[in-house]
Formats: C-alpha cells, sequence, structure tokens
C-alpha cells in the first residue's frame, strides 16, 4: 500500500513539475512575443514611415535662436501625425537630442518630407542638416529695398546689411563705394542657408559678382573705357528708361555717344532717383533744378553709382552697345516703352512735342 502510494505521489508531482513547466514556457514565450512586438513597433516607429503630414505636404521649419528644442517638437507634432508622441520624445532622449547641457535646437531651415521615421526626423535637427532657401534678388532700386528684401528671406536684420552698404571701409573690400555697393548684388535667384551671416553673405555676393565679371566681360568694358560699376550704373539707367529689350542697346550706344563727347546725360529716370520718387510719371522744370550728382541734367558724366541694380542681361546688352550717331531719345506717343532716336536735336524736338502733346491730352502731369 505504501508503494502504491508513494508512486502515485510521484506521478502527481511529475504532472504538477510539468505543468509548471508549461506555464513558464508559455509565460516565457509570451513575455518573449509582447517584447518583440515592442521592439518591432519601436523600430517601425524609428526605420518606418511613422509620421505622416497633415496636409500630405513636405514642411519647411525656420528655427530662429533661442527657439527651445521641445518647441520644435511641438512645432512638429502641429504639423504632423505622430504615431507615437511618447515614442518620439524617448527617441529623441536616446539619441542625445538634446545633448547634455544643450537648451536651444539648432538655428536654420529645415525640410521635413511628407512621411518619415523618427530616426531621420531627429537626425535632421539634431544634426543640423539644412535645406538651402532660395533667395531671390530682382527689381531693386536702392540700398533700403535691397536691405529689406534680403532679411525677409534670410535670418538677417536689414539694418545689419544696411549698415554695411553704408560703410566705406566695408565696401572697400570688395572694390566698391558706397555710391557703388548695390552693383556687388547680381539679380538673379541663389540657394544658401537660411541662418547665413551678414558677413558671409557678402562674401558669397562678391564670389558671384567675380563669376559674372569673369576675363571676357572685363575686357569688353576696358576696351568700351569703362570699370564693371560704370557698365552696371549704365545698365541702370537704360532699364530705367524702357523695358524693351531691342531698344536698350541702342539706349546704351547713345548715352555712350553723351559722355565720349561730355554732353550731359539729362536721363530723367535719375532725377526721380535724386528725388527717391518713383511715382513720379512728368519730370517738370522744378524737379530738374533739385541738386544731386545724381540729377545727370544739373551734372555731366555719370551718376555717382547705379539708380537700381541692374539684370546681368541688361549689362550684356551695355557691354555689346548699339554703334550710331544717336544723341537724343523719346519716348514714343504709344506709350508702348518704345522711343525715338535721333541724331539732331531738331529731328528731337519735333518728337518731344508729339510727345509732350500726347502727355497734356492724357492729363499727366
Amino acid at each position: 500500500m505504501r508503494d502504491a502510494s508513494m508512486k502515485k505521489e510521484k506521478r502527481r508531482n511529475s504532472k504538477q513539475r510539468k505543468a509548471a513547466v508549461r506555464r513558464l514556457v508559455i509565460t516565457c514565450s509570451a513575455v518573449i512575443v509582447f517584447c518583440a512586438a515592442i521592439g518591432a513597433w519601436q523600430l517601425y516607429l524609428l526605420y518606418g514611415k511613422s509620421i505622416t503630414a497633415h496636409d500630405g505636404e513636405e514642411h519647411l521649419f525656420y528655427i530662429s535662436p533661442s527657439t527651445p528644442v521641445t518647441a520644435v517638437l511641438d512645432s512638429v507634432t502641429a504639423a504632423y501625425d505622430i504615431s507615437s508622441p511618447l515614442s518620439l520624445r524617448l527617441h529623441a532622449h536616446l539619441m542625445h537630442y538634446p545633448a547634455e547641457g544643450q537648451q536651444y535646437a539648432r538655428t536654420g531651415c529645415y525640410k521635413l518630407p511628407a512621411r518619415l521615421g523618427t530616426k531621420q526626423l531627429i537626425q535632421t535637427f539634431r544634426n543640423g542638416w539644412q535645406t538651402p532657401v532660395k533667395v531671390t534678388i530682382r527689381n531693386i532700386r536702392t540700398q533700403g529695398q535691397l536691405s529689406a528684401r534680403l532679411a525677409s528671406q534670410l535670418m538677417l536684420d536689414s539694418a545689419d546689411i544696411a549698415t554695411r552698404l553704408a560703410d566705406k571701409g566695408y565696401m572697400e573690400r570688395f572694390g566698391l563705394n558706397t555710391a557703388t555697393a548695390v552693383s556687388l548684388f547680381i539679380p538673379d535667384t541663389y540657394e544658401m542657408y537660411w541662418d547665413i551671416a551678414a558677413d558671409n553673405l557678402f562674401i558669397r555676393m562678391k564670389h558671384e559678382y567675380d563669376k559674372f565679371w569673369n576675363d571676357n566681360r572685363l575686357a569688353l568694358a576696358a576696351e568700351l573705357g569703362y570699370q564693371p560699376w560704370q557698365i552696371a550704373t549704365i545698365a541702370s539707367i537704360v532699364e530705367e528708361e524702357t523695358n524693351k529689350e531691342e531698344d536698350m542697346p541702342i539706349i546704351a550706344g547713345l548715352y555712350m555717344n553723351r559722355l565720349r563727347i561730355g554732353m550731359p546725360l539729362q536721363s530723367c529716370p535719375t532725377v526721380k532717383f535724386a528725388l527717391q520718387d518713383f511715382s513720379l510719371r512728368r519730370i517738370l522744370n522744378k524737379h530738374l533744378e533739385y541738386e544731386s550728382p545724381y540729377n545727370t541734367y544739373r551734372h555731366a558724366g555719370l551718376p555717382p553709382g547705379p539708380i537700381r541694380i541692374p539684370r546681368a542681361k541688361t549689362m550684356d546688352y551695355v557691354l555689346h552697345p548699339v554703334k550710331s550717331n544717336y544723341l537724343f531719345m523719346c519716348a514714343s506717343t504709344a506709350f508702348d516703352g518704345t522711343h525715338h532716336f535721333s541724331s539732331t536735336y531738331s529731328e528731337h524736338a519735333a518728337y518731344a512735342r508729339r510727345y509732350q502733346n500726347e502727355l497734356n491730352k492724357r492729363g499727366i502731369k
């Protein structure tokens, strides 16, 4: 009896041990599966496309100085669907963003695609992987306009730019002065980092300036007897005189004829620039009396510098002027931007009378 009872007890204990082992295996398996699922989910969040823009478009984020890292992550959360905001911040911490002792995010412009994972997102901001912005310089007359235009496209203060343009010593570094400073900026669209420093901006523009003023163009300017700033100044006047491409090299040649014989340019756009009133539609005698080195009715020769930032194309027109005997021009009564060109004053006077009559007829004052 005793032996049978012991055998029965052993069988029961064996069954219990096996049941315990099965429970342990099941529990361990469940834990492993759970951990694997968590791990797979975290890997998906890191490397998969777990973050999606609300509007399905890529987004640019402009980070100014003293922007907290938390504010950057909040701005991303506002624009994107985050599968797990908690995981995003956990991954940021594990990837040392912010780094120890770092309080603020790195400045710059950052582009995020419409879909991405948390690793790409965090690396972009943490490593400072900026996206260059497009900076367009076009249709600018004054240093103030230039400063404001650049500041509107870059993380720069317009006053910092204006101060450099007006600093004689600073502009001498680039072979220019305060009157010719704007000619450093060749109109075009450039790519640069949004947080570029003001000094680096000027260095970049000098690089572009030197690219434009290559040996060939310098030789053409020298052959005509002009320096680059003088070509830019003539081109600026030509641009203000007309928007007709076919007239530009003719007008350039006409002004060069006047300069060659010492005749005043008598260009109405220079008077507008002197007065800083670009809304004038008709130049009157009282305007011609205004004293300014830019008033080419009172002063012979070129004004001190450009009256606008001329296009590269216009400067090329000036470098290839039409050779003629023209000394006079008068805007067409069609008001289409074209001109009548003359070699004699009497012929010009006839065109001028017709133009003045048309101004009166239209009530333009």
